[in-house]
């Protein structure tokens, strides 16, 4: 008989086959008694660390290049940026925003169903409403898996000063959304293992699915 999962939070983690799913068996296998004082320690150094890292208010003068940076992640703004692409592209291009768009899009649905099994709630604060809403938890930052998703992308694809600027952006993405108040730091470094894996995934998968989807370009 198997046994029983050790947290609530992580109950369906083993039931899942997609990359997403191994931030939990990490969990599972680094936590053994999770409602102990290894978590709670763990939980108070994320907490300590992400006040730090937060902006003490919206007058700071890092406050608007904050929020331009933590919405620069926002799947809606890529997905419309690669549908652009596929209307007014060249075969090439309208190859590479289909496949990017279908790894976002795949990228989105994995930390949504991730989310809504772990169901970790955002930290306190007033600004990101939006997100706050219709998005309540937290981890893992889906800002963050998809910066870094899309880094890992435009490495194996070029060219190369998309692939430094994407380099370069994702990581100051994924502080952003710490800075703003919508992610504990825990949040955004799950996020990028897990946009790191799944871009080396996607990038292994993609003439398998530039085959599939040629019917598109």
């Amino acid at each position: 008989m198997a046994a029983p999962c050790p947290a609530p939070m992580l109950k369906l983690a083993w039931t899942w086959t997609n990359p997403s799913s191994w931030i939990c068996y990490a969990l599972i296998f680094l936590i053994p008694e999770p409602h102990g004082l290894m978590l709670q320690t763990l939980l108070s150094l994320d907490a300590r660390l992400t006040a730090r890292l937060r902006l003490p208010s919206e007058h700071s003068r890092w406050w608007a290049p904050a929020v331009f940076l933590a919405h620069s992640g926002d799947s809606w703004l890529w997905m419309s940026g690669f549908l652009l692409l596929w209307l007014v592209g060249n075969p090439p291009l309208r190859r590479w925003a289909v496949f990017f768009a279908v790894a976002v899009g795949i990228q989105a649905l994995s930390i949504f169903a991730l989310k809504q099994t772990i169901r970790r709630q955002r930290p306190p604060g007033e600004w990101g409403t939006l997100y706050r809403n219709f998005d309540p938890h937290s981890f893992p930052s889906g800002h963050a898996t998809r910066a870094f998703l899309l880094a890992v992308l435009a490495a194996g694809n070029g060219p190369t000063w998309l692939s430094l600027v994407l380099a370069f952006w994702a990581p100051l993405v994924s502080l952003a959304r710490v800075a703003t108040g919508v992610h504990y730091l825990s949040d955004i470094a799950a996020g990028a293992i897990l946009g790191l894996l799944m871009g080396g995934i996607f990038l292994a998968a993609q003439p398998t699915l530039s085959t599939m989807l040629s019917f598109l370009f």
